[in-house]
């Protein structure tokens, strides 16, 4: 009578409980009796027992309970499929999103988690500063051992966590809490429905809380080790989280592609690749102060206002509209798709196209409409670089069975052309041009995992391997080329040529 009482004049966050339960009867009720009251005054609460088509009796024993306590705000569902213990966790937090909670802890039904602690584990997202709160057992590390972690799980635990760390770039005291609080707000951004419905989605969860820049908050709790049944292969998912942690990592990197990483919205902003052998700082040494320069497939201008620092006039082609952009001499919003513009190309000392050919439909298309703009006495530089799908990266992984599109790299879900060294070749000789230097690329470490000294030994490294085998080891091709006039042209040029030539002789 009291909490009713003290619910009808409540007022603040909409916060949901959320239990997951599985074989649990013989603890569920304890659990639900450890919830403090202070929850139930501060909140507009909820509590959702989500039972994973448990063999026992716990959907009936939580049912009793609600039924014994009519007015507390519980419900409590049966999965008719067993969903696994993510799966299980991701219809409560689908849950939590469509009935507009502000935040959803998770907590077991097993009680190996202190519901004592839920006032404390919420607290930090109600100040707004953090998106996820994780109890942790190993802030305080003897005190895990005296809650009768067993000693394989204790160490199995610090080795883990310290090895995701590294390969994540965190500095967690633990990664396998099953403790939890999420805004559910940030936890809406999560592509949660793509994680595993094994016990390693609590991993995936937290590599995507740290993909998507949010906050994550520990505190200390208390750890208790009774006489519940564990359900987890100890082996299989320390190895489940170690492939997740990797895979993450290579997908960070651009050599893997992995659907429940690609956060929306992680959109990577154009980057110059500077200060190391990159396509652009060999574009950029290339071309002689002061020249007039077409750069298509120009993007925000970034490289356009290096090439004004040298003194060059740059014209722009791309097909994105352009607010004043002081880099252009002159911008000309076209698809490369479609090149129909009016352009004297030949007026130009250097036409520019890095990492361009690989995006458009026709490549042969557009390299005929650059040669038939430029007349036979004119010879404009020609530079372009593209990636190399021989890279021995994506070799591997074709070994392997894997062939992994992704958002950016070589194997980025924009590309409609792949080349080798071969097959650029072939393709620049086919359509007319001479090919007057080719190099290759190392991979963009620096740009990759920062502008450290690793990055810097792996670059060196691989200019390294690149002259053993640029085929093989360069992760782009850099050409320059020549190209030569087109017959149409080159017949004209001779007729009118030939008519200066034969009034000179007559006169």
């Amino acid at each position: 009578m009291q909490l009713e009482k003290k619910m009808a004049f409540k007022t603040g966050n909409r916060l949901l409980i959320f239990i997951v339960a599985y074989n649990a009867e013989q603890h569920i009720e304890k659990v639900l009796d450890r919830i403090p009251v202070e929850v139930f005054e501060r909140f507009d609460y909820e509590i959702l027992i989500i039972d994973d088509h448990s063999a026992d009796r716990t959907f009936e024993v939580a049912r009793k309970y609600h039924n014994a306590n009519p007015n507390l705000n519980l419900k409590v569902l049966f999965n008719p499929i067993n969903q696994g213990y993510g799966g299980n966790q991701k219809l409560g937090y689908r849950y939590a999103v469509k009935n507009d909670f502000d935040y959803v802890v998770l907590l077991h039904g097993d009680g190996q988690y202190a519901p004592e602690f839920l006032i404390k584990m919420v607290e930090p997202l109600e100040k707004g500063e953090y998106q996820a709160v994780f109890g942790s057992r190993m802030i305080n590390k003897k005190n895990a051992l005296k809650g009768g972690m067993p000693l394989y799980k204790f160490f199995g635990n610090i080795i883990l966590t310290k090895i995701q760390n590294f390969i994540l770039g965190a500095n967690l005291s633990e990664f396998h809490s099953g403790y939890r609080a999420y805004n559910v707000h940030a936890l809406s951004k999560l592509p949660i429905e793509r994680n595993s419905n094994d016990f390693h989605f609590d991993t995936q969860i937290i590599i995507q809380l740290l993909l998507g820049k949010m906050r994550i908050r520990e505190i200390p709790i208390p750890t208790f080790y009774g006489d519940e049944i564990c359900h987890v292969n100890g082996i299989k998912y320390a190895w489940n989280v170690l492939i997740a942690s990797i895979q993450s990592k290579f997908h960070q990197l651009n050599l893997f592609y992995k659907l429940e990483y690609d956060l929306p919205g992680d959109e990577s902003p154009y980057t110059l690749k500077l200060g190391f052998t990159s396509s652009h700082t060999m574009a950029l040494e290339a071309v002689p102060e002061g020249s007039k320069v077409l750069d298509m497939g120009a993007g925000p201008g970034h490289f356009a206002g290096l090439l004004k620092e040298k003194g060059c006039r740059v014209t722009g082609i791309d097909m994105y509209d352009q607010k004043e952009n002081f880099n252009f001499f002159r911008y000309i919003k076209g698809d490369l798709n479609n090149p129909e513009f009016d352009l004297k190309i030949g007026d130009y000392d250097v036409v520019m196209m890095l990492d361009v050919i690989e995006h458009v439909d026709d490549p042969e298309g557009l390299l005929d409409f650059i040669r038939s703009n430029i007349h036979p006495h004119q010879r404009p530089l020609v530079i372009m670089t593209t990636p190399n799908i021989a890279f021995f990266v994506i070799r591997l992984q074709l070994l392997f069975g894997n062939f992994n599109y992704g958002k950016k790299g070589i194997l980025d879900r924009t590309h409609k052309r792949l080349f080798t060294f071969r097959t650029l070749k072939r393709l620049c000789q086919q359509t007319g041009y001479i090919t007057q230097k080719t190099r290759g690329i190392p991979a963009p470490f620096p740009v990759a995992i920062g502008d450290n000294w690793l990055s810097r030994l792996l670059l060196w490294v691989n200019l390294l391997l690149i002259k053993l085998s640029k085929r093989l080891f360069s992760y782009q091709i850099y050409v320059e080329l020549e190209p030569t006039p087109v017959v149409e042209n080159m017949l004209d040029y001779s007729i009118s040529h030939s008519r200066e030539k034969a009034m000179e002789a007559s006169s």
